[in-house]
């Protein structure tokens, strides 16, 4: 039923997940690819680049921008639901940018960016984007961020009410019988059926078809080749975006890499595996701090945390509202501190109002996780739109027979987080929406450079598939941060935000097997 996502970037920066990561030093630079094509107009950009003369409009059409605060200025993009069908329905999606003063030669276009999800906003990880990106690159580029469709303010799929999401999350991740099964199967049913009923759209927020809209905007935006920055589930559009239109790569760059040739059950014993060490690495911090509420060795402290979730499955902890801490909400609280080392520290707070039996502090970090305010409402859809998504991505839902023996495995191999993840795998086992598409390796012959970042104990996207996906790709380069927490660029090391800059700024890609440390 569950899938761990990463957090919106922008609501990390602005709360508690801005604080830096390991500083770092690495080796020089080598390597360099061609300067980005000349801006042009996006009449011209279309009438080069509109493959289909039936997605012709789409392609030539004028954005109208207007300000909207902060020195942005926003727009709505056009694109068909179904790619198949151009004059059929069409969608349109919420665009962002802060542009930059340069001109001339001095001004690289786009760069357009995705912070991950799927069901992440990019217009709101845009608008923060003094923190995501270096002000060299804001110099030289316009800052753009759009939400996918389906997503956040781009006609939003709607599949669950408020209410019913809280029931959703609050359901038990990791059912011990036959009737717990049943009520979770019942949740991911339900959210199906609420996923279909939601209009034609529902069918088409696969990763192909945003892909295919990012296509569209960079025609509309006037740029001849696509730079981008995704990170999380935004490589994973990325390098879908890559492999169907390998000529209009630009300077490209995908941070914490999720290989598409990854199976669903590789996907969910991958992250089983990183949050296991990210926690043990958490752990090992907590153990040599003096606030500390987990004792003995690493792995005792590991088991505490685990004895925690697992008390907590047959009695949850008040939290001084009508929600007690169950255990299904127990693991987003934990899970969410793991992707920034910042964090550790409320983590820790957490643990220790828990394991004196008050549950608020780790509902607060769910809710944060989710993206639930006070008053209850859920400022976005990223809870539930996600399951949209990686049902349609890949076509090899388990049975719930099957789903069982993963969990087995799981547990063998992460005894923490693999029995909730493999249980997650129930959400497309009777999804109401046909699957269109499948796992397989993307190699974009003939791109430009792509520089591909990998840290070395992410949690929710391991080292692991970085260096899977940059060997798939036919221009991949690897860049690798030795360290903790989820994706590497403007997180706190200069050594990586260096590197990628550089490739941004000038081509230059890193250097073949270039760490930062």
């Amino acid at each position: 039923m569950r899938s761990l996502r990463r957090p919106s970037r922008s609501r990390a920066v602005v709360g508690l997940a801005a604080a830096a990561l390991l500083l770092s030093g690495c080796s020089a630079f080598g390597g360099s690819s061609p300067d980005p094509e000349p801006v042009g107009t996006a009449r011209a950009v279309a009438s080069e680049n509109a493959t289909d003369p039936a997605l012709a409009s789409f392609y030539s059409q004028r954005l109208q921008w207007a300000d909207c605060s902060g020195g942005f200025q926003c727009t709505r993009l056009e694109v068909p639901v179904d790619y198949a069908d151009p004059s059929g329905p069409v969608t349109s999606l919420a665009v962002v940018r802060l542009r930059t003063s340069a001109a001339g030669k001095d001004r690289l276009g786009s760069l357009v960016l995705n912070p991950g999800g799927p069901g992440a906003s990019g217009v709101e990880y845009a608008r923060a984007a003094q923190n995501v990106v270096s002000q060299d690159v804001r110099d030289h580029f316009d800052v753009v961020g759009f939400d996918p469709r389906g997503v956040g303010e781009s006609d939003p799929l709607r599949c669950l009410t408020d209410t019913q999401v809280d029931t959703f999350l609050a359901t038990d991740p990791t059912p011990d019988d036959a009737a717990e099964v049943r009520a979770l199967q019942q949740q991911t049913d339900e959210l199906g059926r609420g996923c279909a009923a939601a209009g034609p759209l529902a069918a088409h927020v696969d990763t192909l078809s945003a892909a295919k809209d990012m296509d569209v905007l960079r025609a509309a935006l006037g740029d001849g080749k696509l730079s981008y920055l995704g990170k999380s589930y935004g490589t994973y559009l990325g390098a879908w975006y890559a492999e169907q239109f390998p000529q209009r790569v630009g300077r490209f760059v995908l941070d914490g890499a999720i290989d598409p040739a990854l199976t669903s059950e590789q996907v969910n014993a991958g992250q089983a595996a990183g949050f296991e060490v990210a926690l043990r690495s958490y752990v090992s911090a907590c153990l040599q701090g003096d606030d500390c509420p987990l004792t003995g060795s690493v792995d005792d402290g590991v088991a505490q945390v685990r004895a925690l979730l697992d008390r907590l499955d047959a009695t949850p902890l008040p939290t001084g509202t009508d929600r007690p801490l169950v255990q299904g909400l127990a693991y987003l609280g934990v899970a969410y501190p793991l992707y920034s080392a910042s964090l550790w520290p409320e983590l820790s707070k957490a643990l220790t109002a828990a394991l004196r039996g008050d549950g608020a502090p780790l509902l607060t970090l769910s809710d944060a996780y989710a993206h639930r305010g006070a008053d209850g409402k859920y400022t976005d859809n990223s809870s539930t739109v996600i399951y949209a998504v990686n049902c349609l991505d890949r076509d090899d839902a388990q049975t719930e027979p099957e789903v069982a023996d993963t969990v087995r495995e799981f547990t063998a191999q992460s005894p923490t987080f693999g029995p909730y993840l493999a249980w997650g795998a129930l959400a497309c086992t009777d999804w109401p929406i046909a699957p269109v598409g499948q796992a397989r390796a993307v190699h974009a012959e003939g791109a430009g450079p792509i520089v591909v970042v990998g840290t070395t104990r992410d949690p929710a996207t391991p080292y692991a598939w970085a260096k899977s996906l940059a060997g798939e790709l036919s221009s991949g380069r690897l860049l690798t941060h030795d360290g903790d927490g989820h994706t590497a660029y403007a997180t706190g090391s200069s050594c990586i935000d260096d590197a990628v800059d550089t490739y941004l700024l000038s081509g230059t890609e890193p250097a073949e097997g270039t760490t930062c440390r």
